[in-house]
């Protein structure tokens, strides 16, 4: 695009945190930029800006996607949820609580992408085993441990929900 072509801008409504949100962006904007942005959510990091590291990883119709990689414009009229929406108020979602109690990150870069692919893989595999946590987590680069308590953590938040819904939240702990 040259300078004096004009910029190309369209309305996008999309639901974000269960919420219904609008803005204006450019057509080549992206969906992180636009949740960081213009929405001001900036849990969402851009690490590597090419998809590689995971830390932009936001759920799209309950699917973990790399939002550097997305057009915001992709988005319009689907769901979109990003770290600032995995709690429940002052309720951790289970993938927080889990990782909170195995003090599972350091610098919390990669935090956002990582919590949001375990509640992925939570929601349709309740009860993974070692195996499936590292295996849905391989898209995601944490640089500061050694991602032994990033595991425990989500196997833990597994324990969680399963708890809670055997009414018996608490216990284990």
């Amino acid at each position: 695009m040259s300078a004096t072509e004009p910029r190309t801008e369209l309305d996008v409504a999309v639901e974000v945190n269960g919420e219904p949100r609008r803005a204006r962006v450019e057509a080549r904007r992206s969906l992180a930029e636009l949740l960081r942005d213009d929405l001001e959510l900036t849990g969402t990091h851009l690490g590597c800006e090419h998809g590689v590291c995971g830390s932009c990883t936001v759920l799209l119709d309950g699917v973990p996607v790399r939002s550097c990689l997305m057009l915001a414009v992709q988005a319009e009229g689907r769901s979109v949820v990003t770290v600032e929406g995995l709690a429940d108020g002052d309720r951790l979602h289970p993938v927080q609580q889990g990782c909170l109690e195995r003090h599972s990150f350091q610098c919390g870069f990669c935090t956002p992408g990582i919590l949001l692919t375990a509640a992925a893989l939570l929601d349709a595999q309740p009860e993974p085993d070692e195996a499936a946590v590292r295996e849905a987590i391989s898209g995601n680069i944490c640089r500061c441990t050694g991602y032994e308590s990033i595991v425990d953590g989500i196997l833990r938040a597994a324990e969680i929900a399963r708890e809670a819904a055997d009414g018996h939240a608490g216990e284990g702990a």
